[in-house]
């Protein structure tokens, strides 16, 4: 009887799909470059087609690999999901989430002890990445669940809309409008208004809620809402931040005022993904459950 294409063999050429480097799929999946390799002939051999065109210098898929590779993708997350249909029956369940950077350190010290509290059974297993890389690996079967904010395109995965917010500037005692309740997106044009830099959707956001455009030229970039921050304590400029973040970072802060966007609202939603065919579709429901009482109070 012929050799049937093994599991190992579909994670192995979804690996170098994803790399196009053989070396570094190897490294992902714990494994010599030759095992890999061998793994990879084998297969091929066994289909009697070319998944891979390889030489020194870089990897290709072949059109009719694409094809072959689109359905193994399927194959992996379907297995995936009898795995984790057996580990919901189990006494631990373990789900992999997903969660962006503007959210996850205001989101979780809230939401860890009380999932801890209320379903003890749930072994967190937990993954800080940018939205785009988020939808991809819940798509992929690499992540079970993630959290993001709206509007983003989370194309066909499950969307639960838990939270939302609107955006408040922070500014220096200094600032010409420092103090101010509300203030209005056209009152930050002379503002030096600092933004976080491309990829983070909460650049987006807050771009459409100020109806600014991406050409528009904003006095710096940077990598986290609390560097912004420090920037603006440290008169460098201004900034806007979400709701669920002034807790942390503004309070106690001397020197530092907070104003409401008053633009249309609410600026960003806050919302859990998932697969349509997700076997812990149960646990997602509970945890849903868990953010929004805890966000209610």
């Amino acid at each position: 009887m012929a050799n049937m294409i093994t599991l190992k063999q579909i994670d192995y050429a979804l690996a170098v799909a994803k790399n196009l480097h053989f070396k570094k799929a190897a490294d992902e999946c714990f494994i010599s470059p030759s095992t890999l390799s061998n793994a990879i002939t084998e297969l091929e051999s066994h289909l009697g087609v070319q998944i891979f065109e390889r030489t020194n210098k870089k990897v290709l898929v072949t059109t009719l690999g694409k094809e072959i590779l689109a359905k193994a993708k399927l194959i992996k997350i379907e297995v995936n999901s009898i795995n984790d249909l057996a580990q919901s029956y189990s006494n631990a369940q373990p789900i992999s989430l997903g969660i962006i950077p503007t959210v996850s350190p205001y989101f979780l010290p809230l939401m860890l002890p009380k999932i801890e509290k209320k379903l003890p059974a749930i072994n967190l297993k937990i993954e800080e990445s940018q939205s785009n890389s988020l939808v991809q690996k819940v798509s992929d079967g690499e992540l079970d669940i993630a959290i993001l904010a709206l509007p983003y395109d989370t194309r066909e995965l499950k969307c639960y809309k838990f939270w939302e917010e609107d955006f408040y500037w922070v500014s220096h005692a200094k600032d010409i409008n420092a103090g101010k309740a509300e203030i209005k997106a056209a009152e930050l044009e002379d503002a030096k208004l600092m933004l976080l830099a491309d990829g983070h959707c909460l650049k987006d956001h807050i771009l459409d809620a100020c109806n600014i455009t991406s050409k528009t030229s904003y006095s710096l970039k940077a990598s986290s809402l609390n560097t912004l921050i420090q920037l603006v304590k440290g008169k460098m400029g201004t900034t806007l931040i979400p709701q669920m973040a002034l807790k942390d970072l503004v309070s106690n802060q001397k020197n530092l005022y907070i104003s409401h966007l008053n633009e249309p609202g609410p600026h960003r939603e806050i919302a859990l993904i998932c697969r349509e065919n997700y076997a812990g579709h149960e646990n997602v429901m509970l945890l849903l459950d868990i953010f929004k009482d805890t966000f209610r109070k």
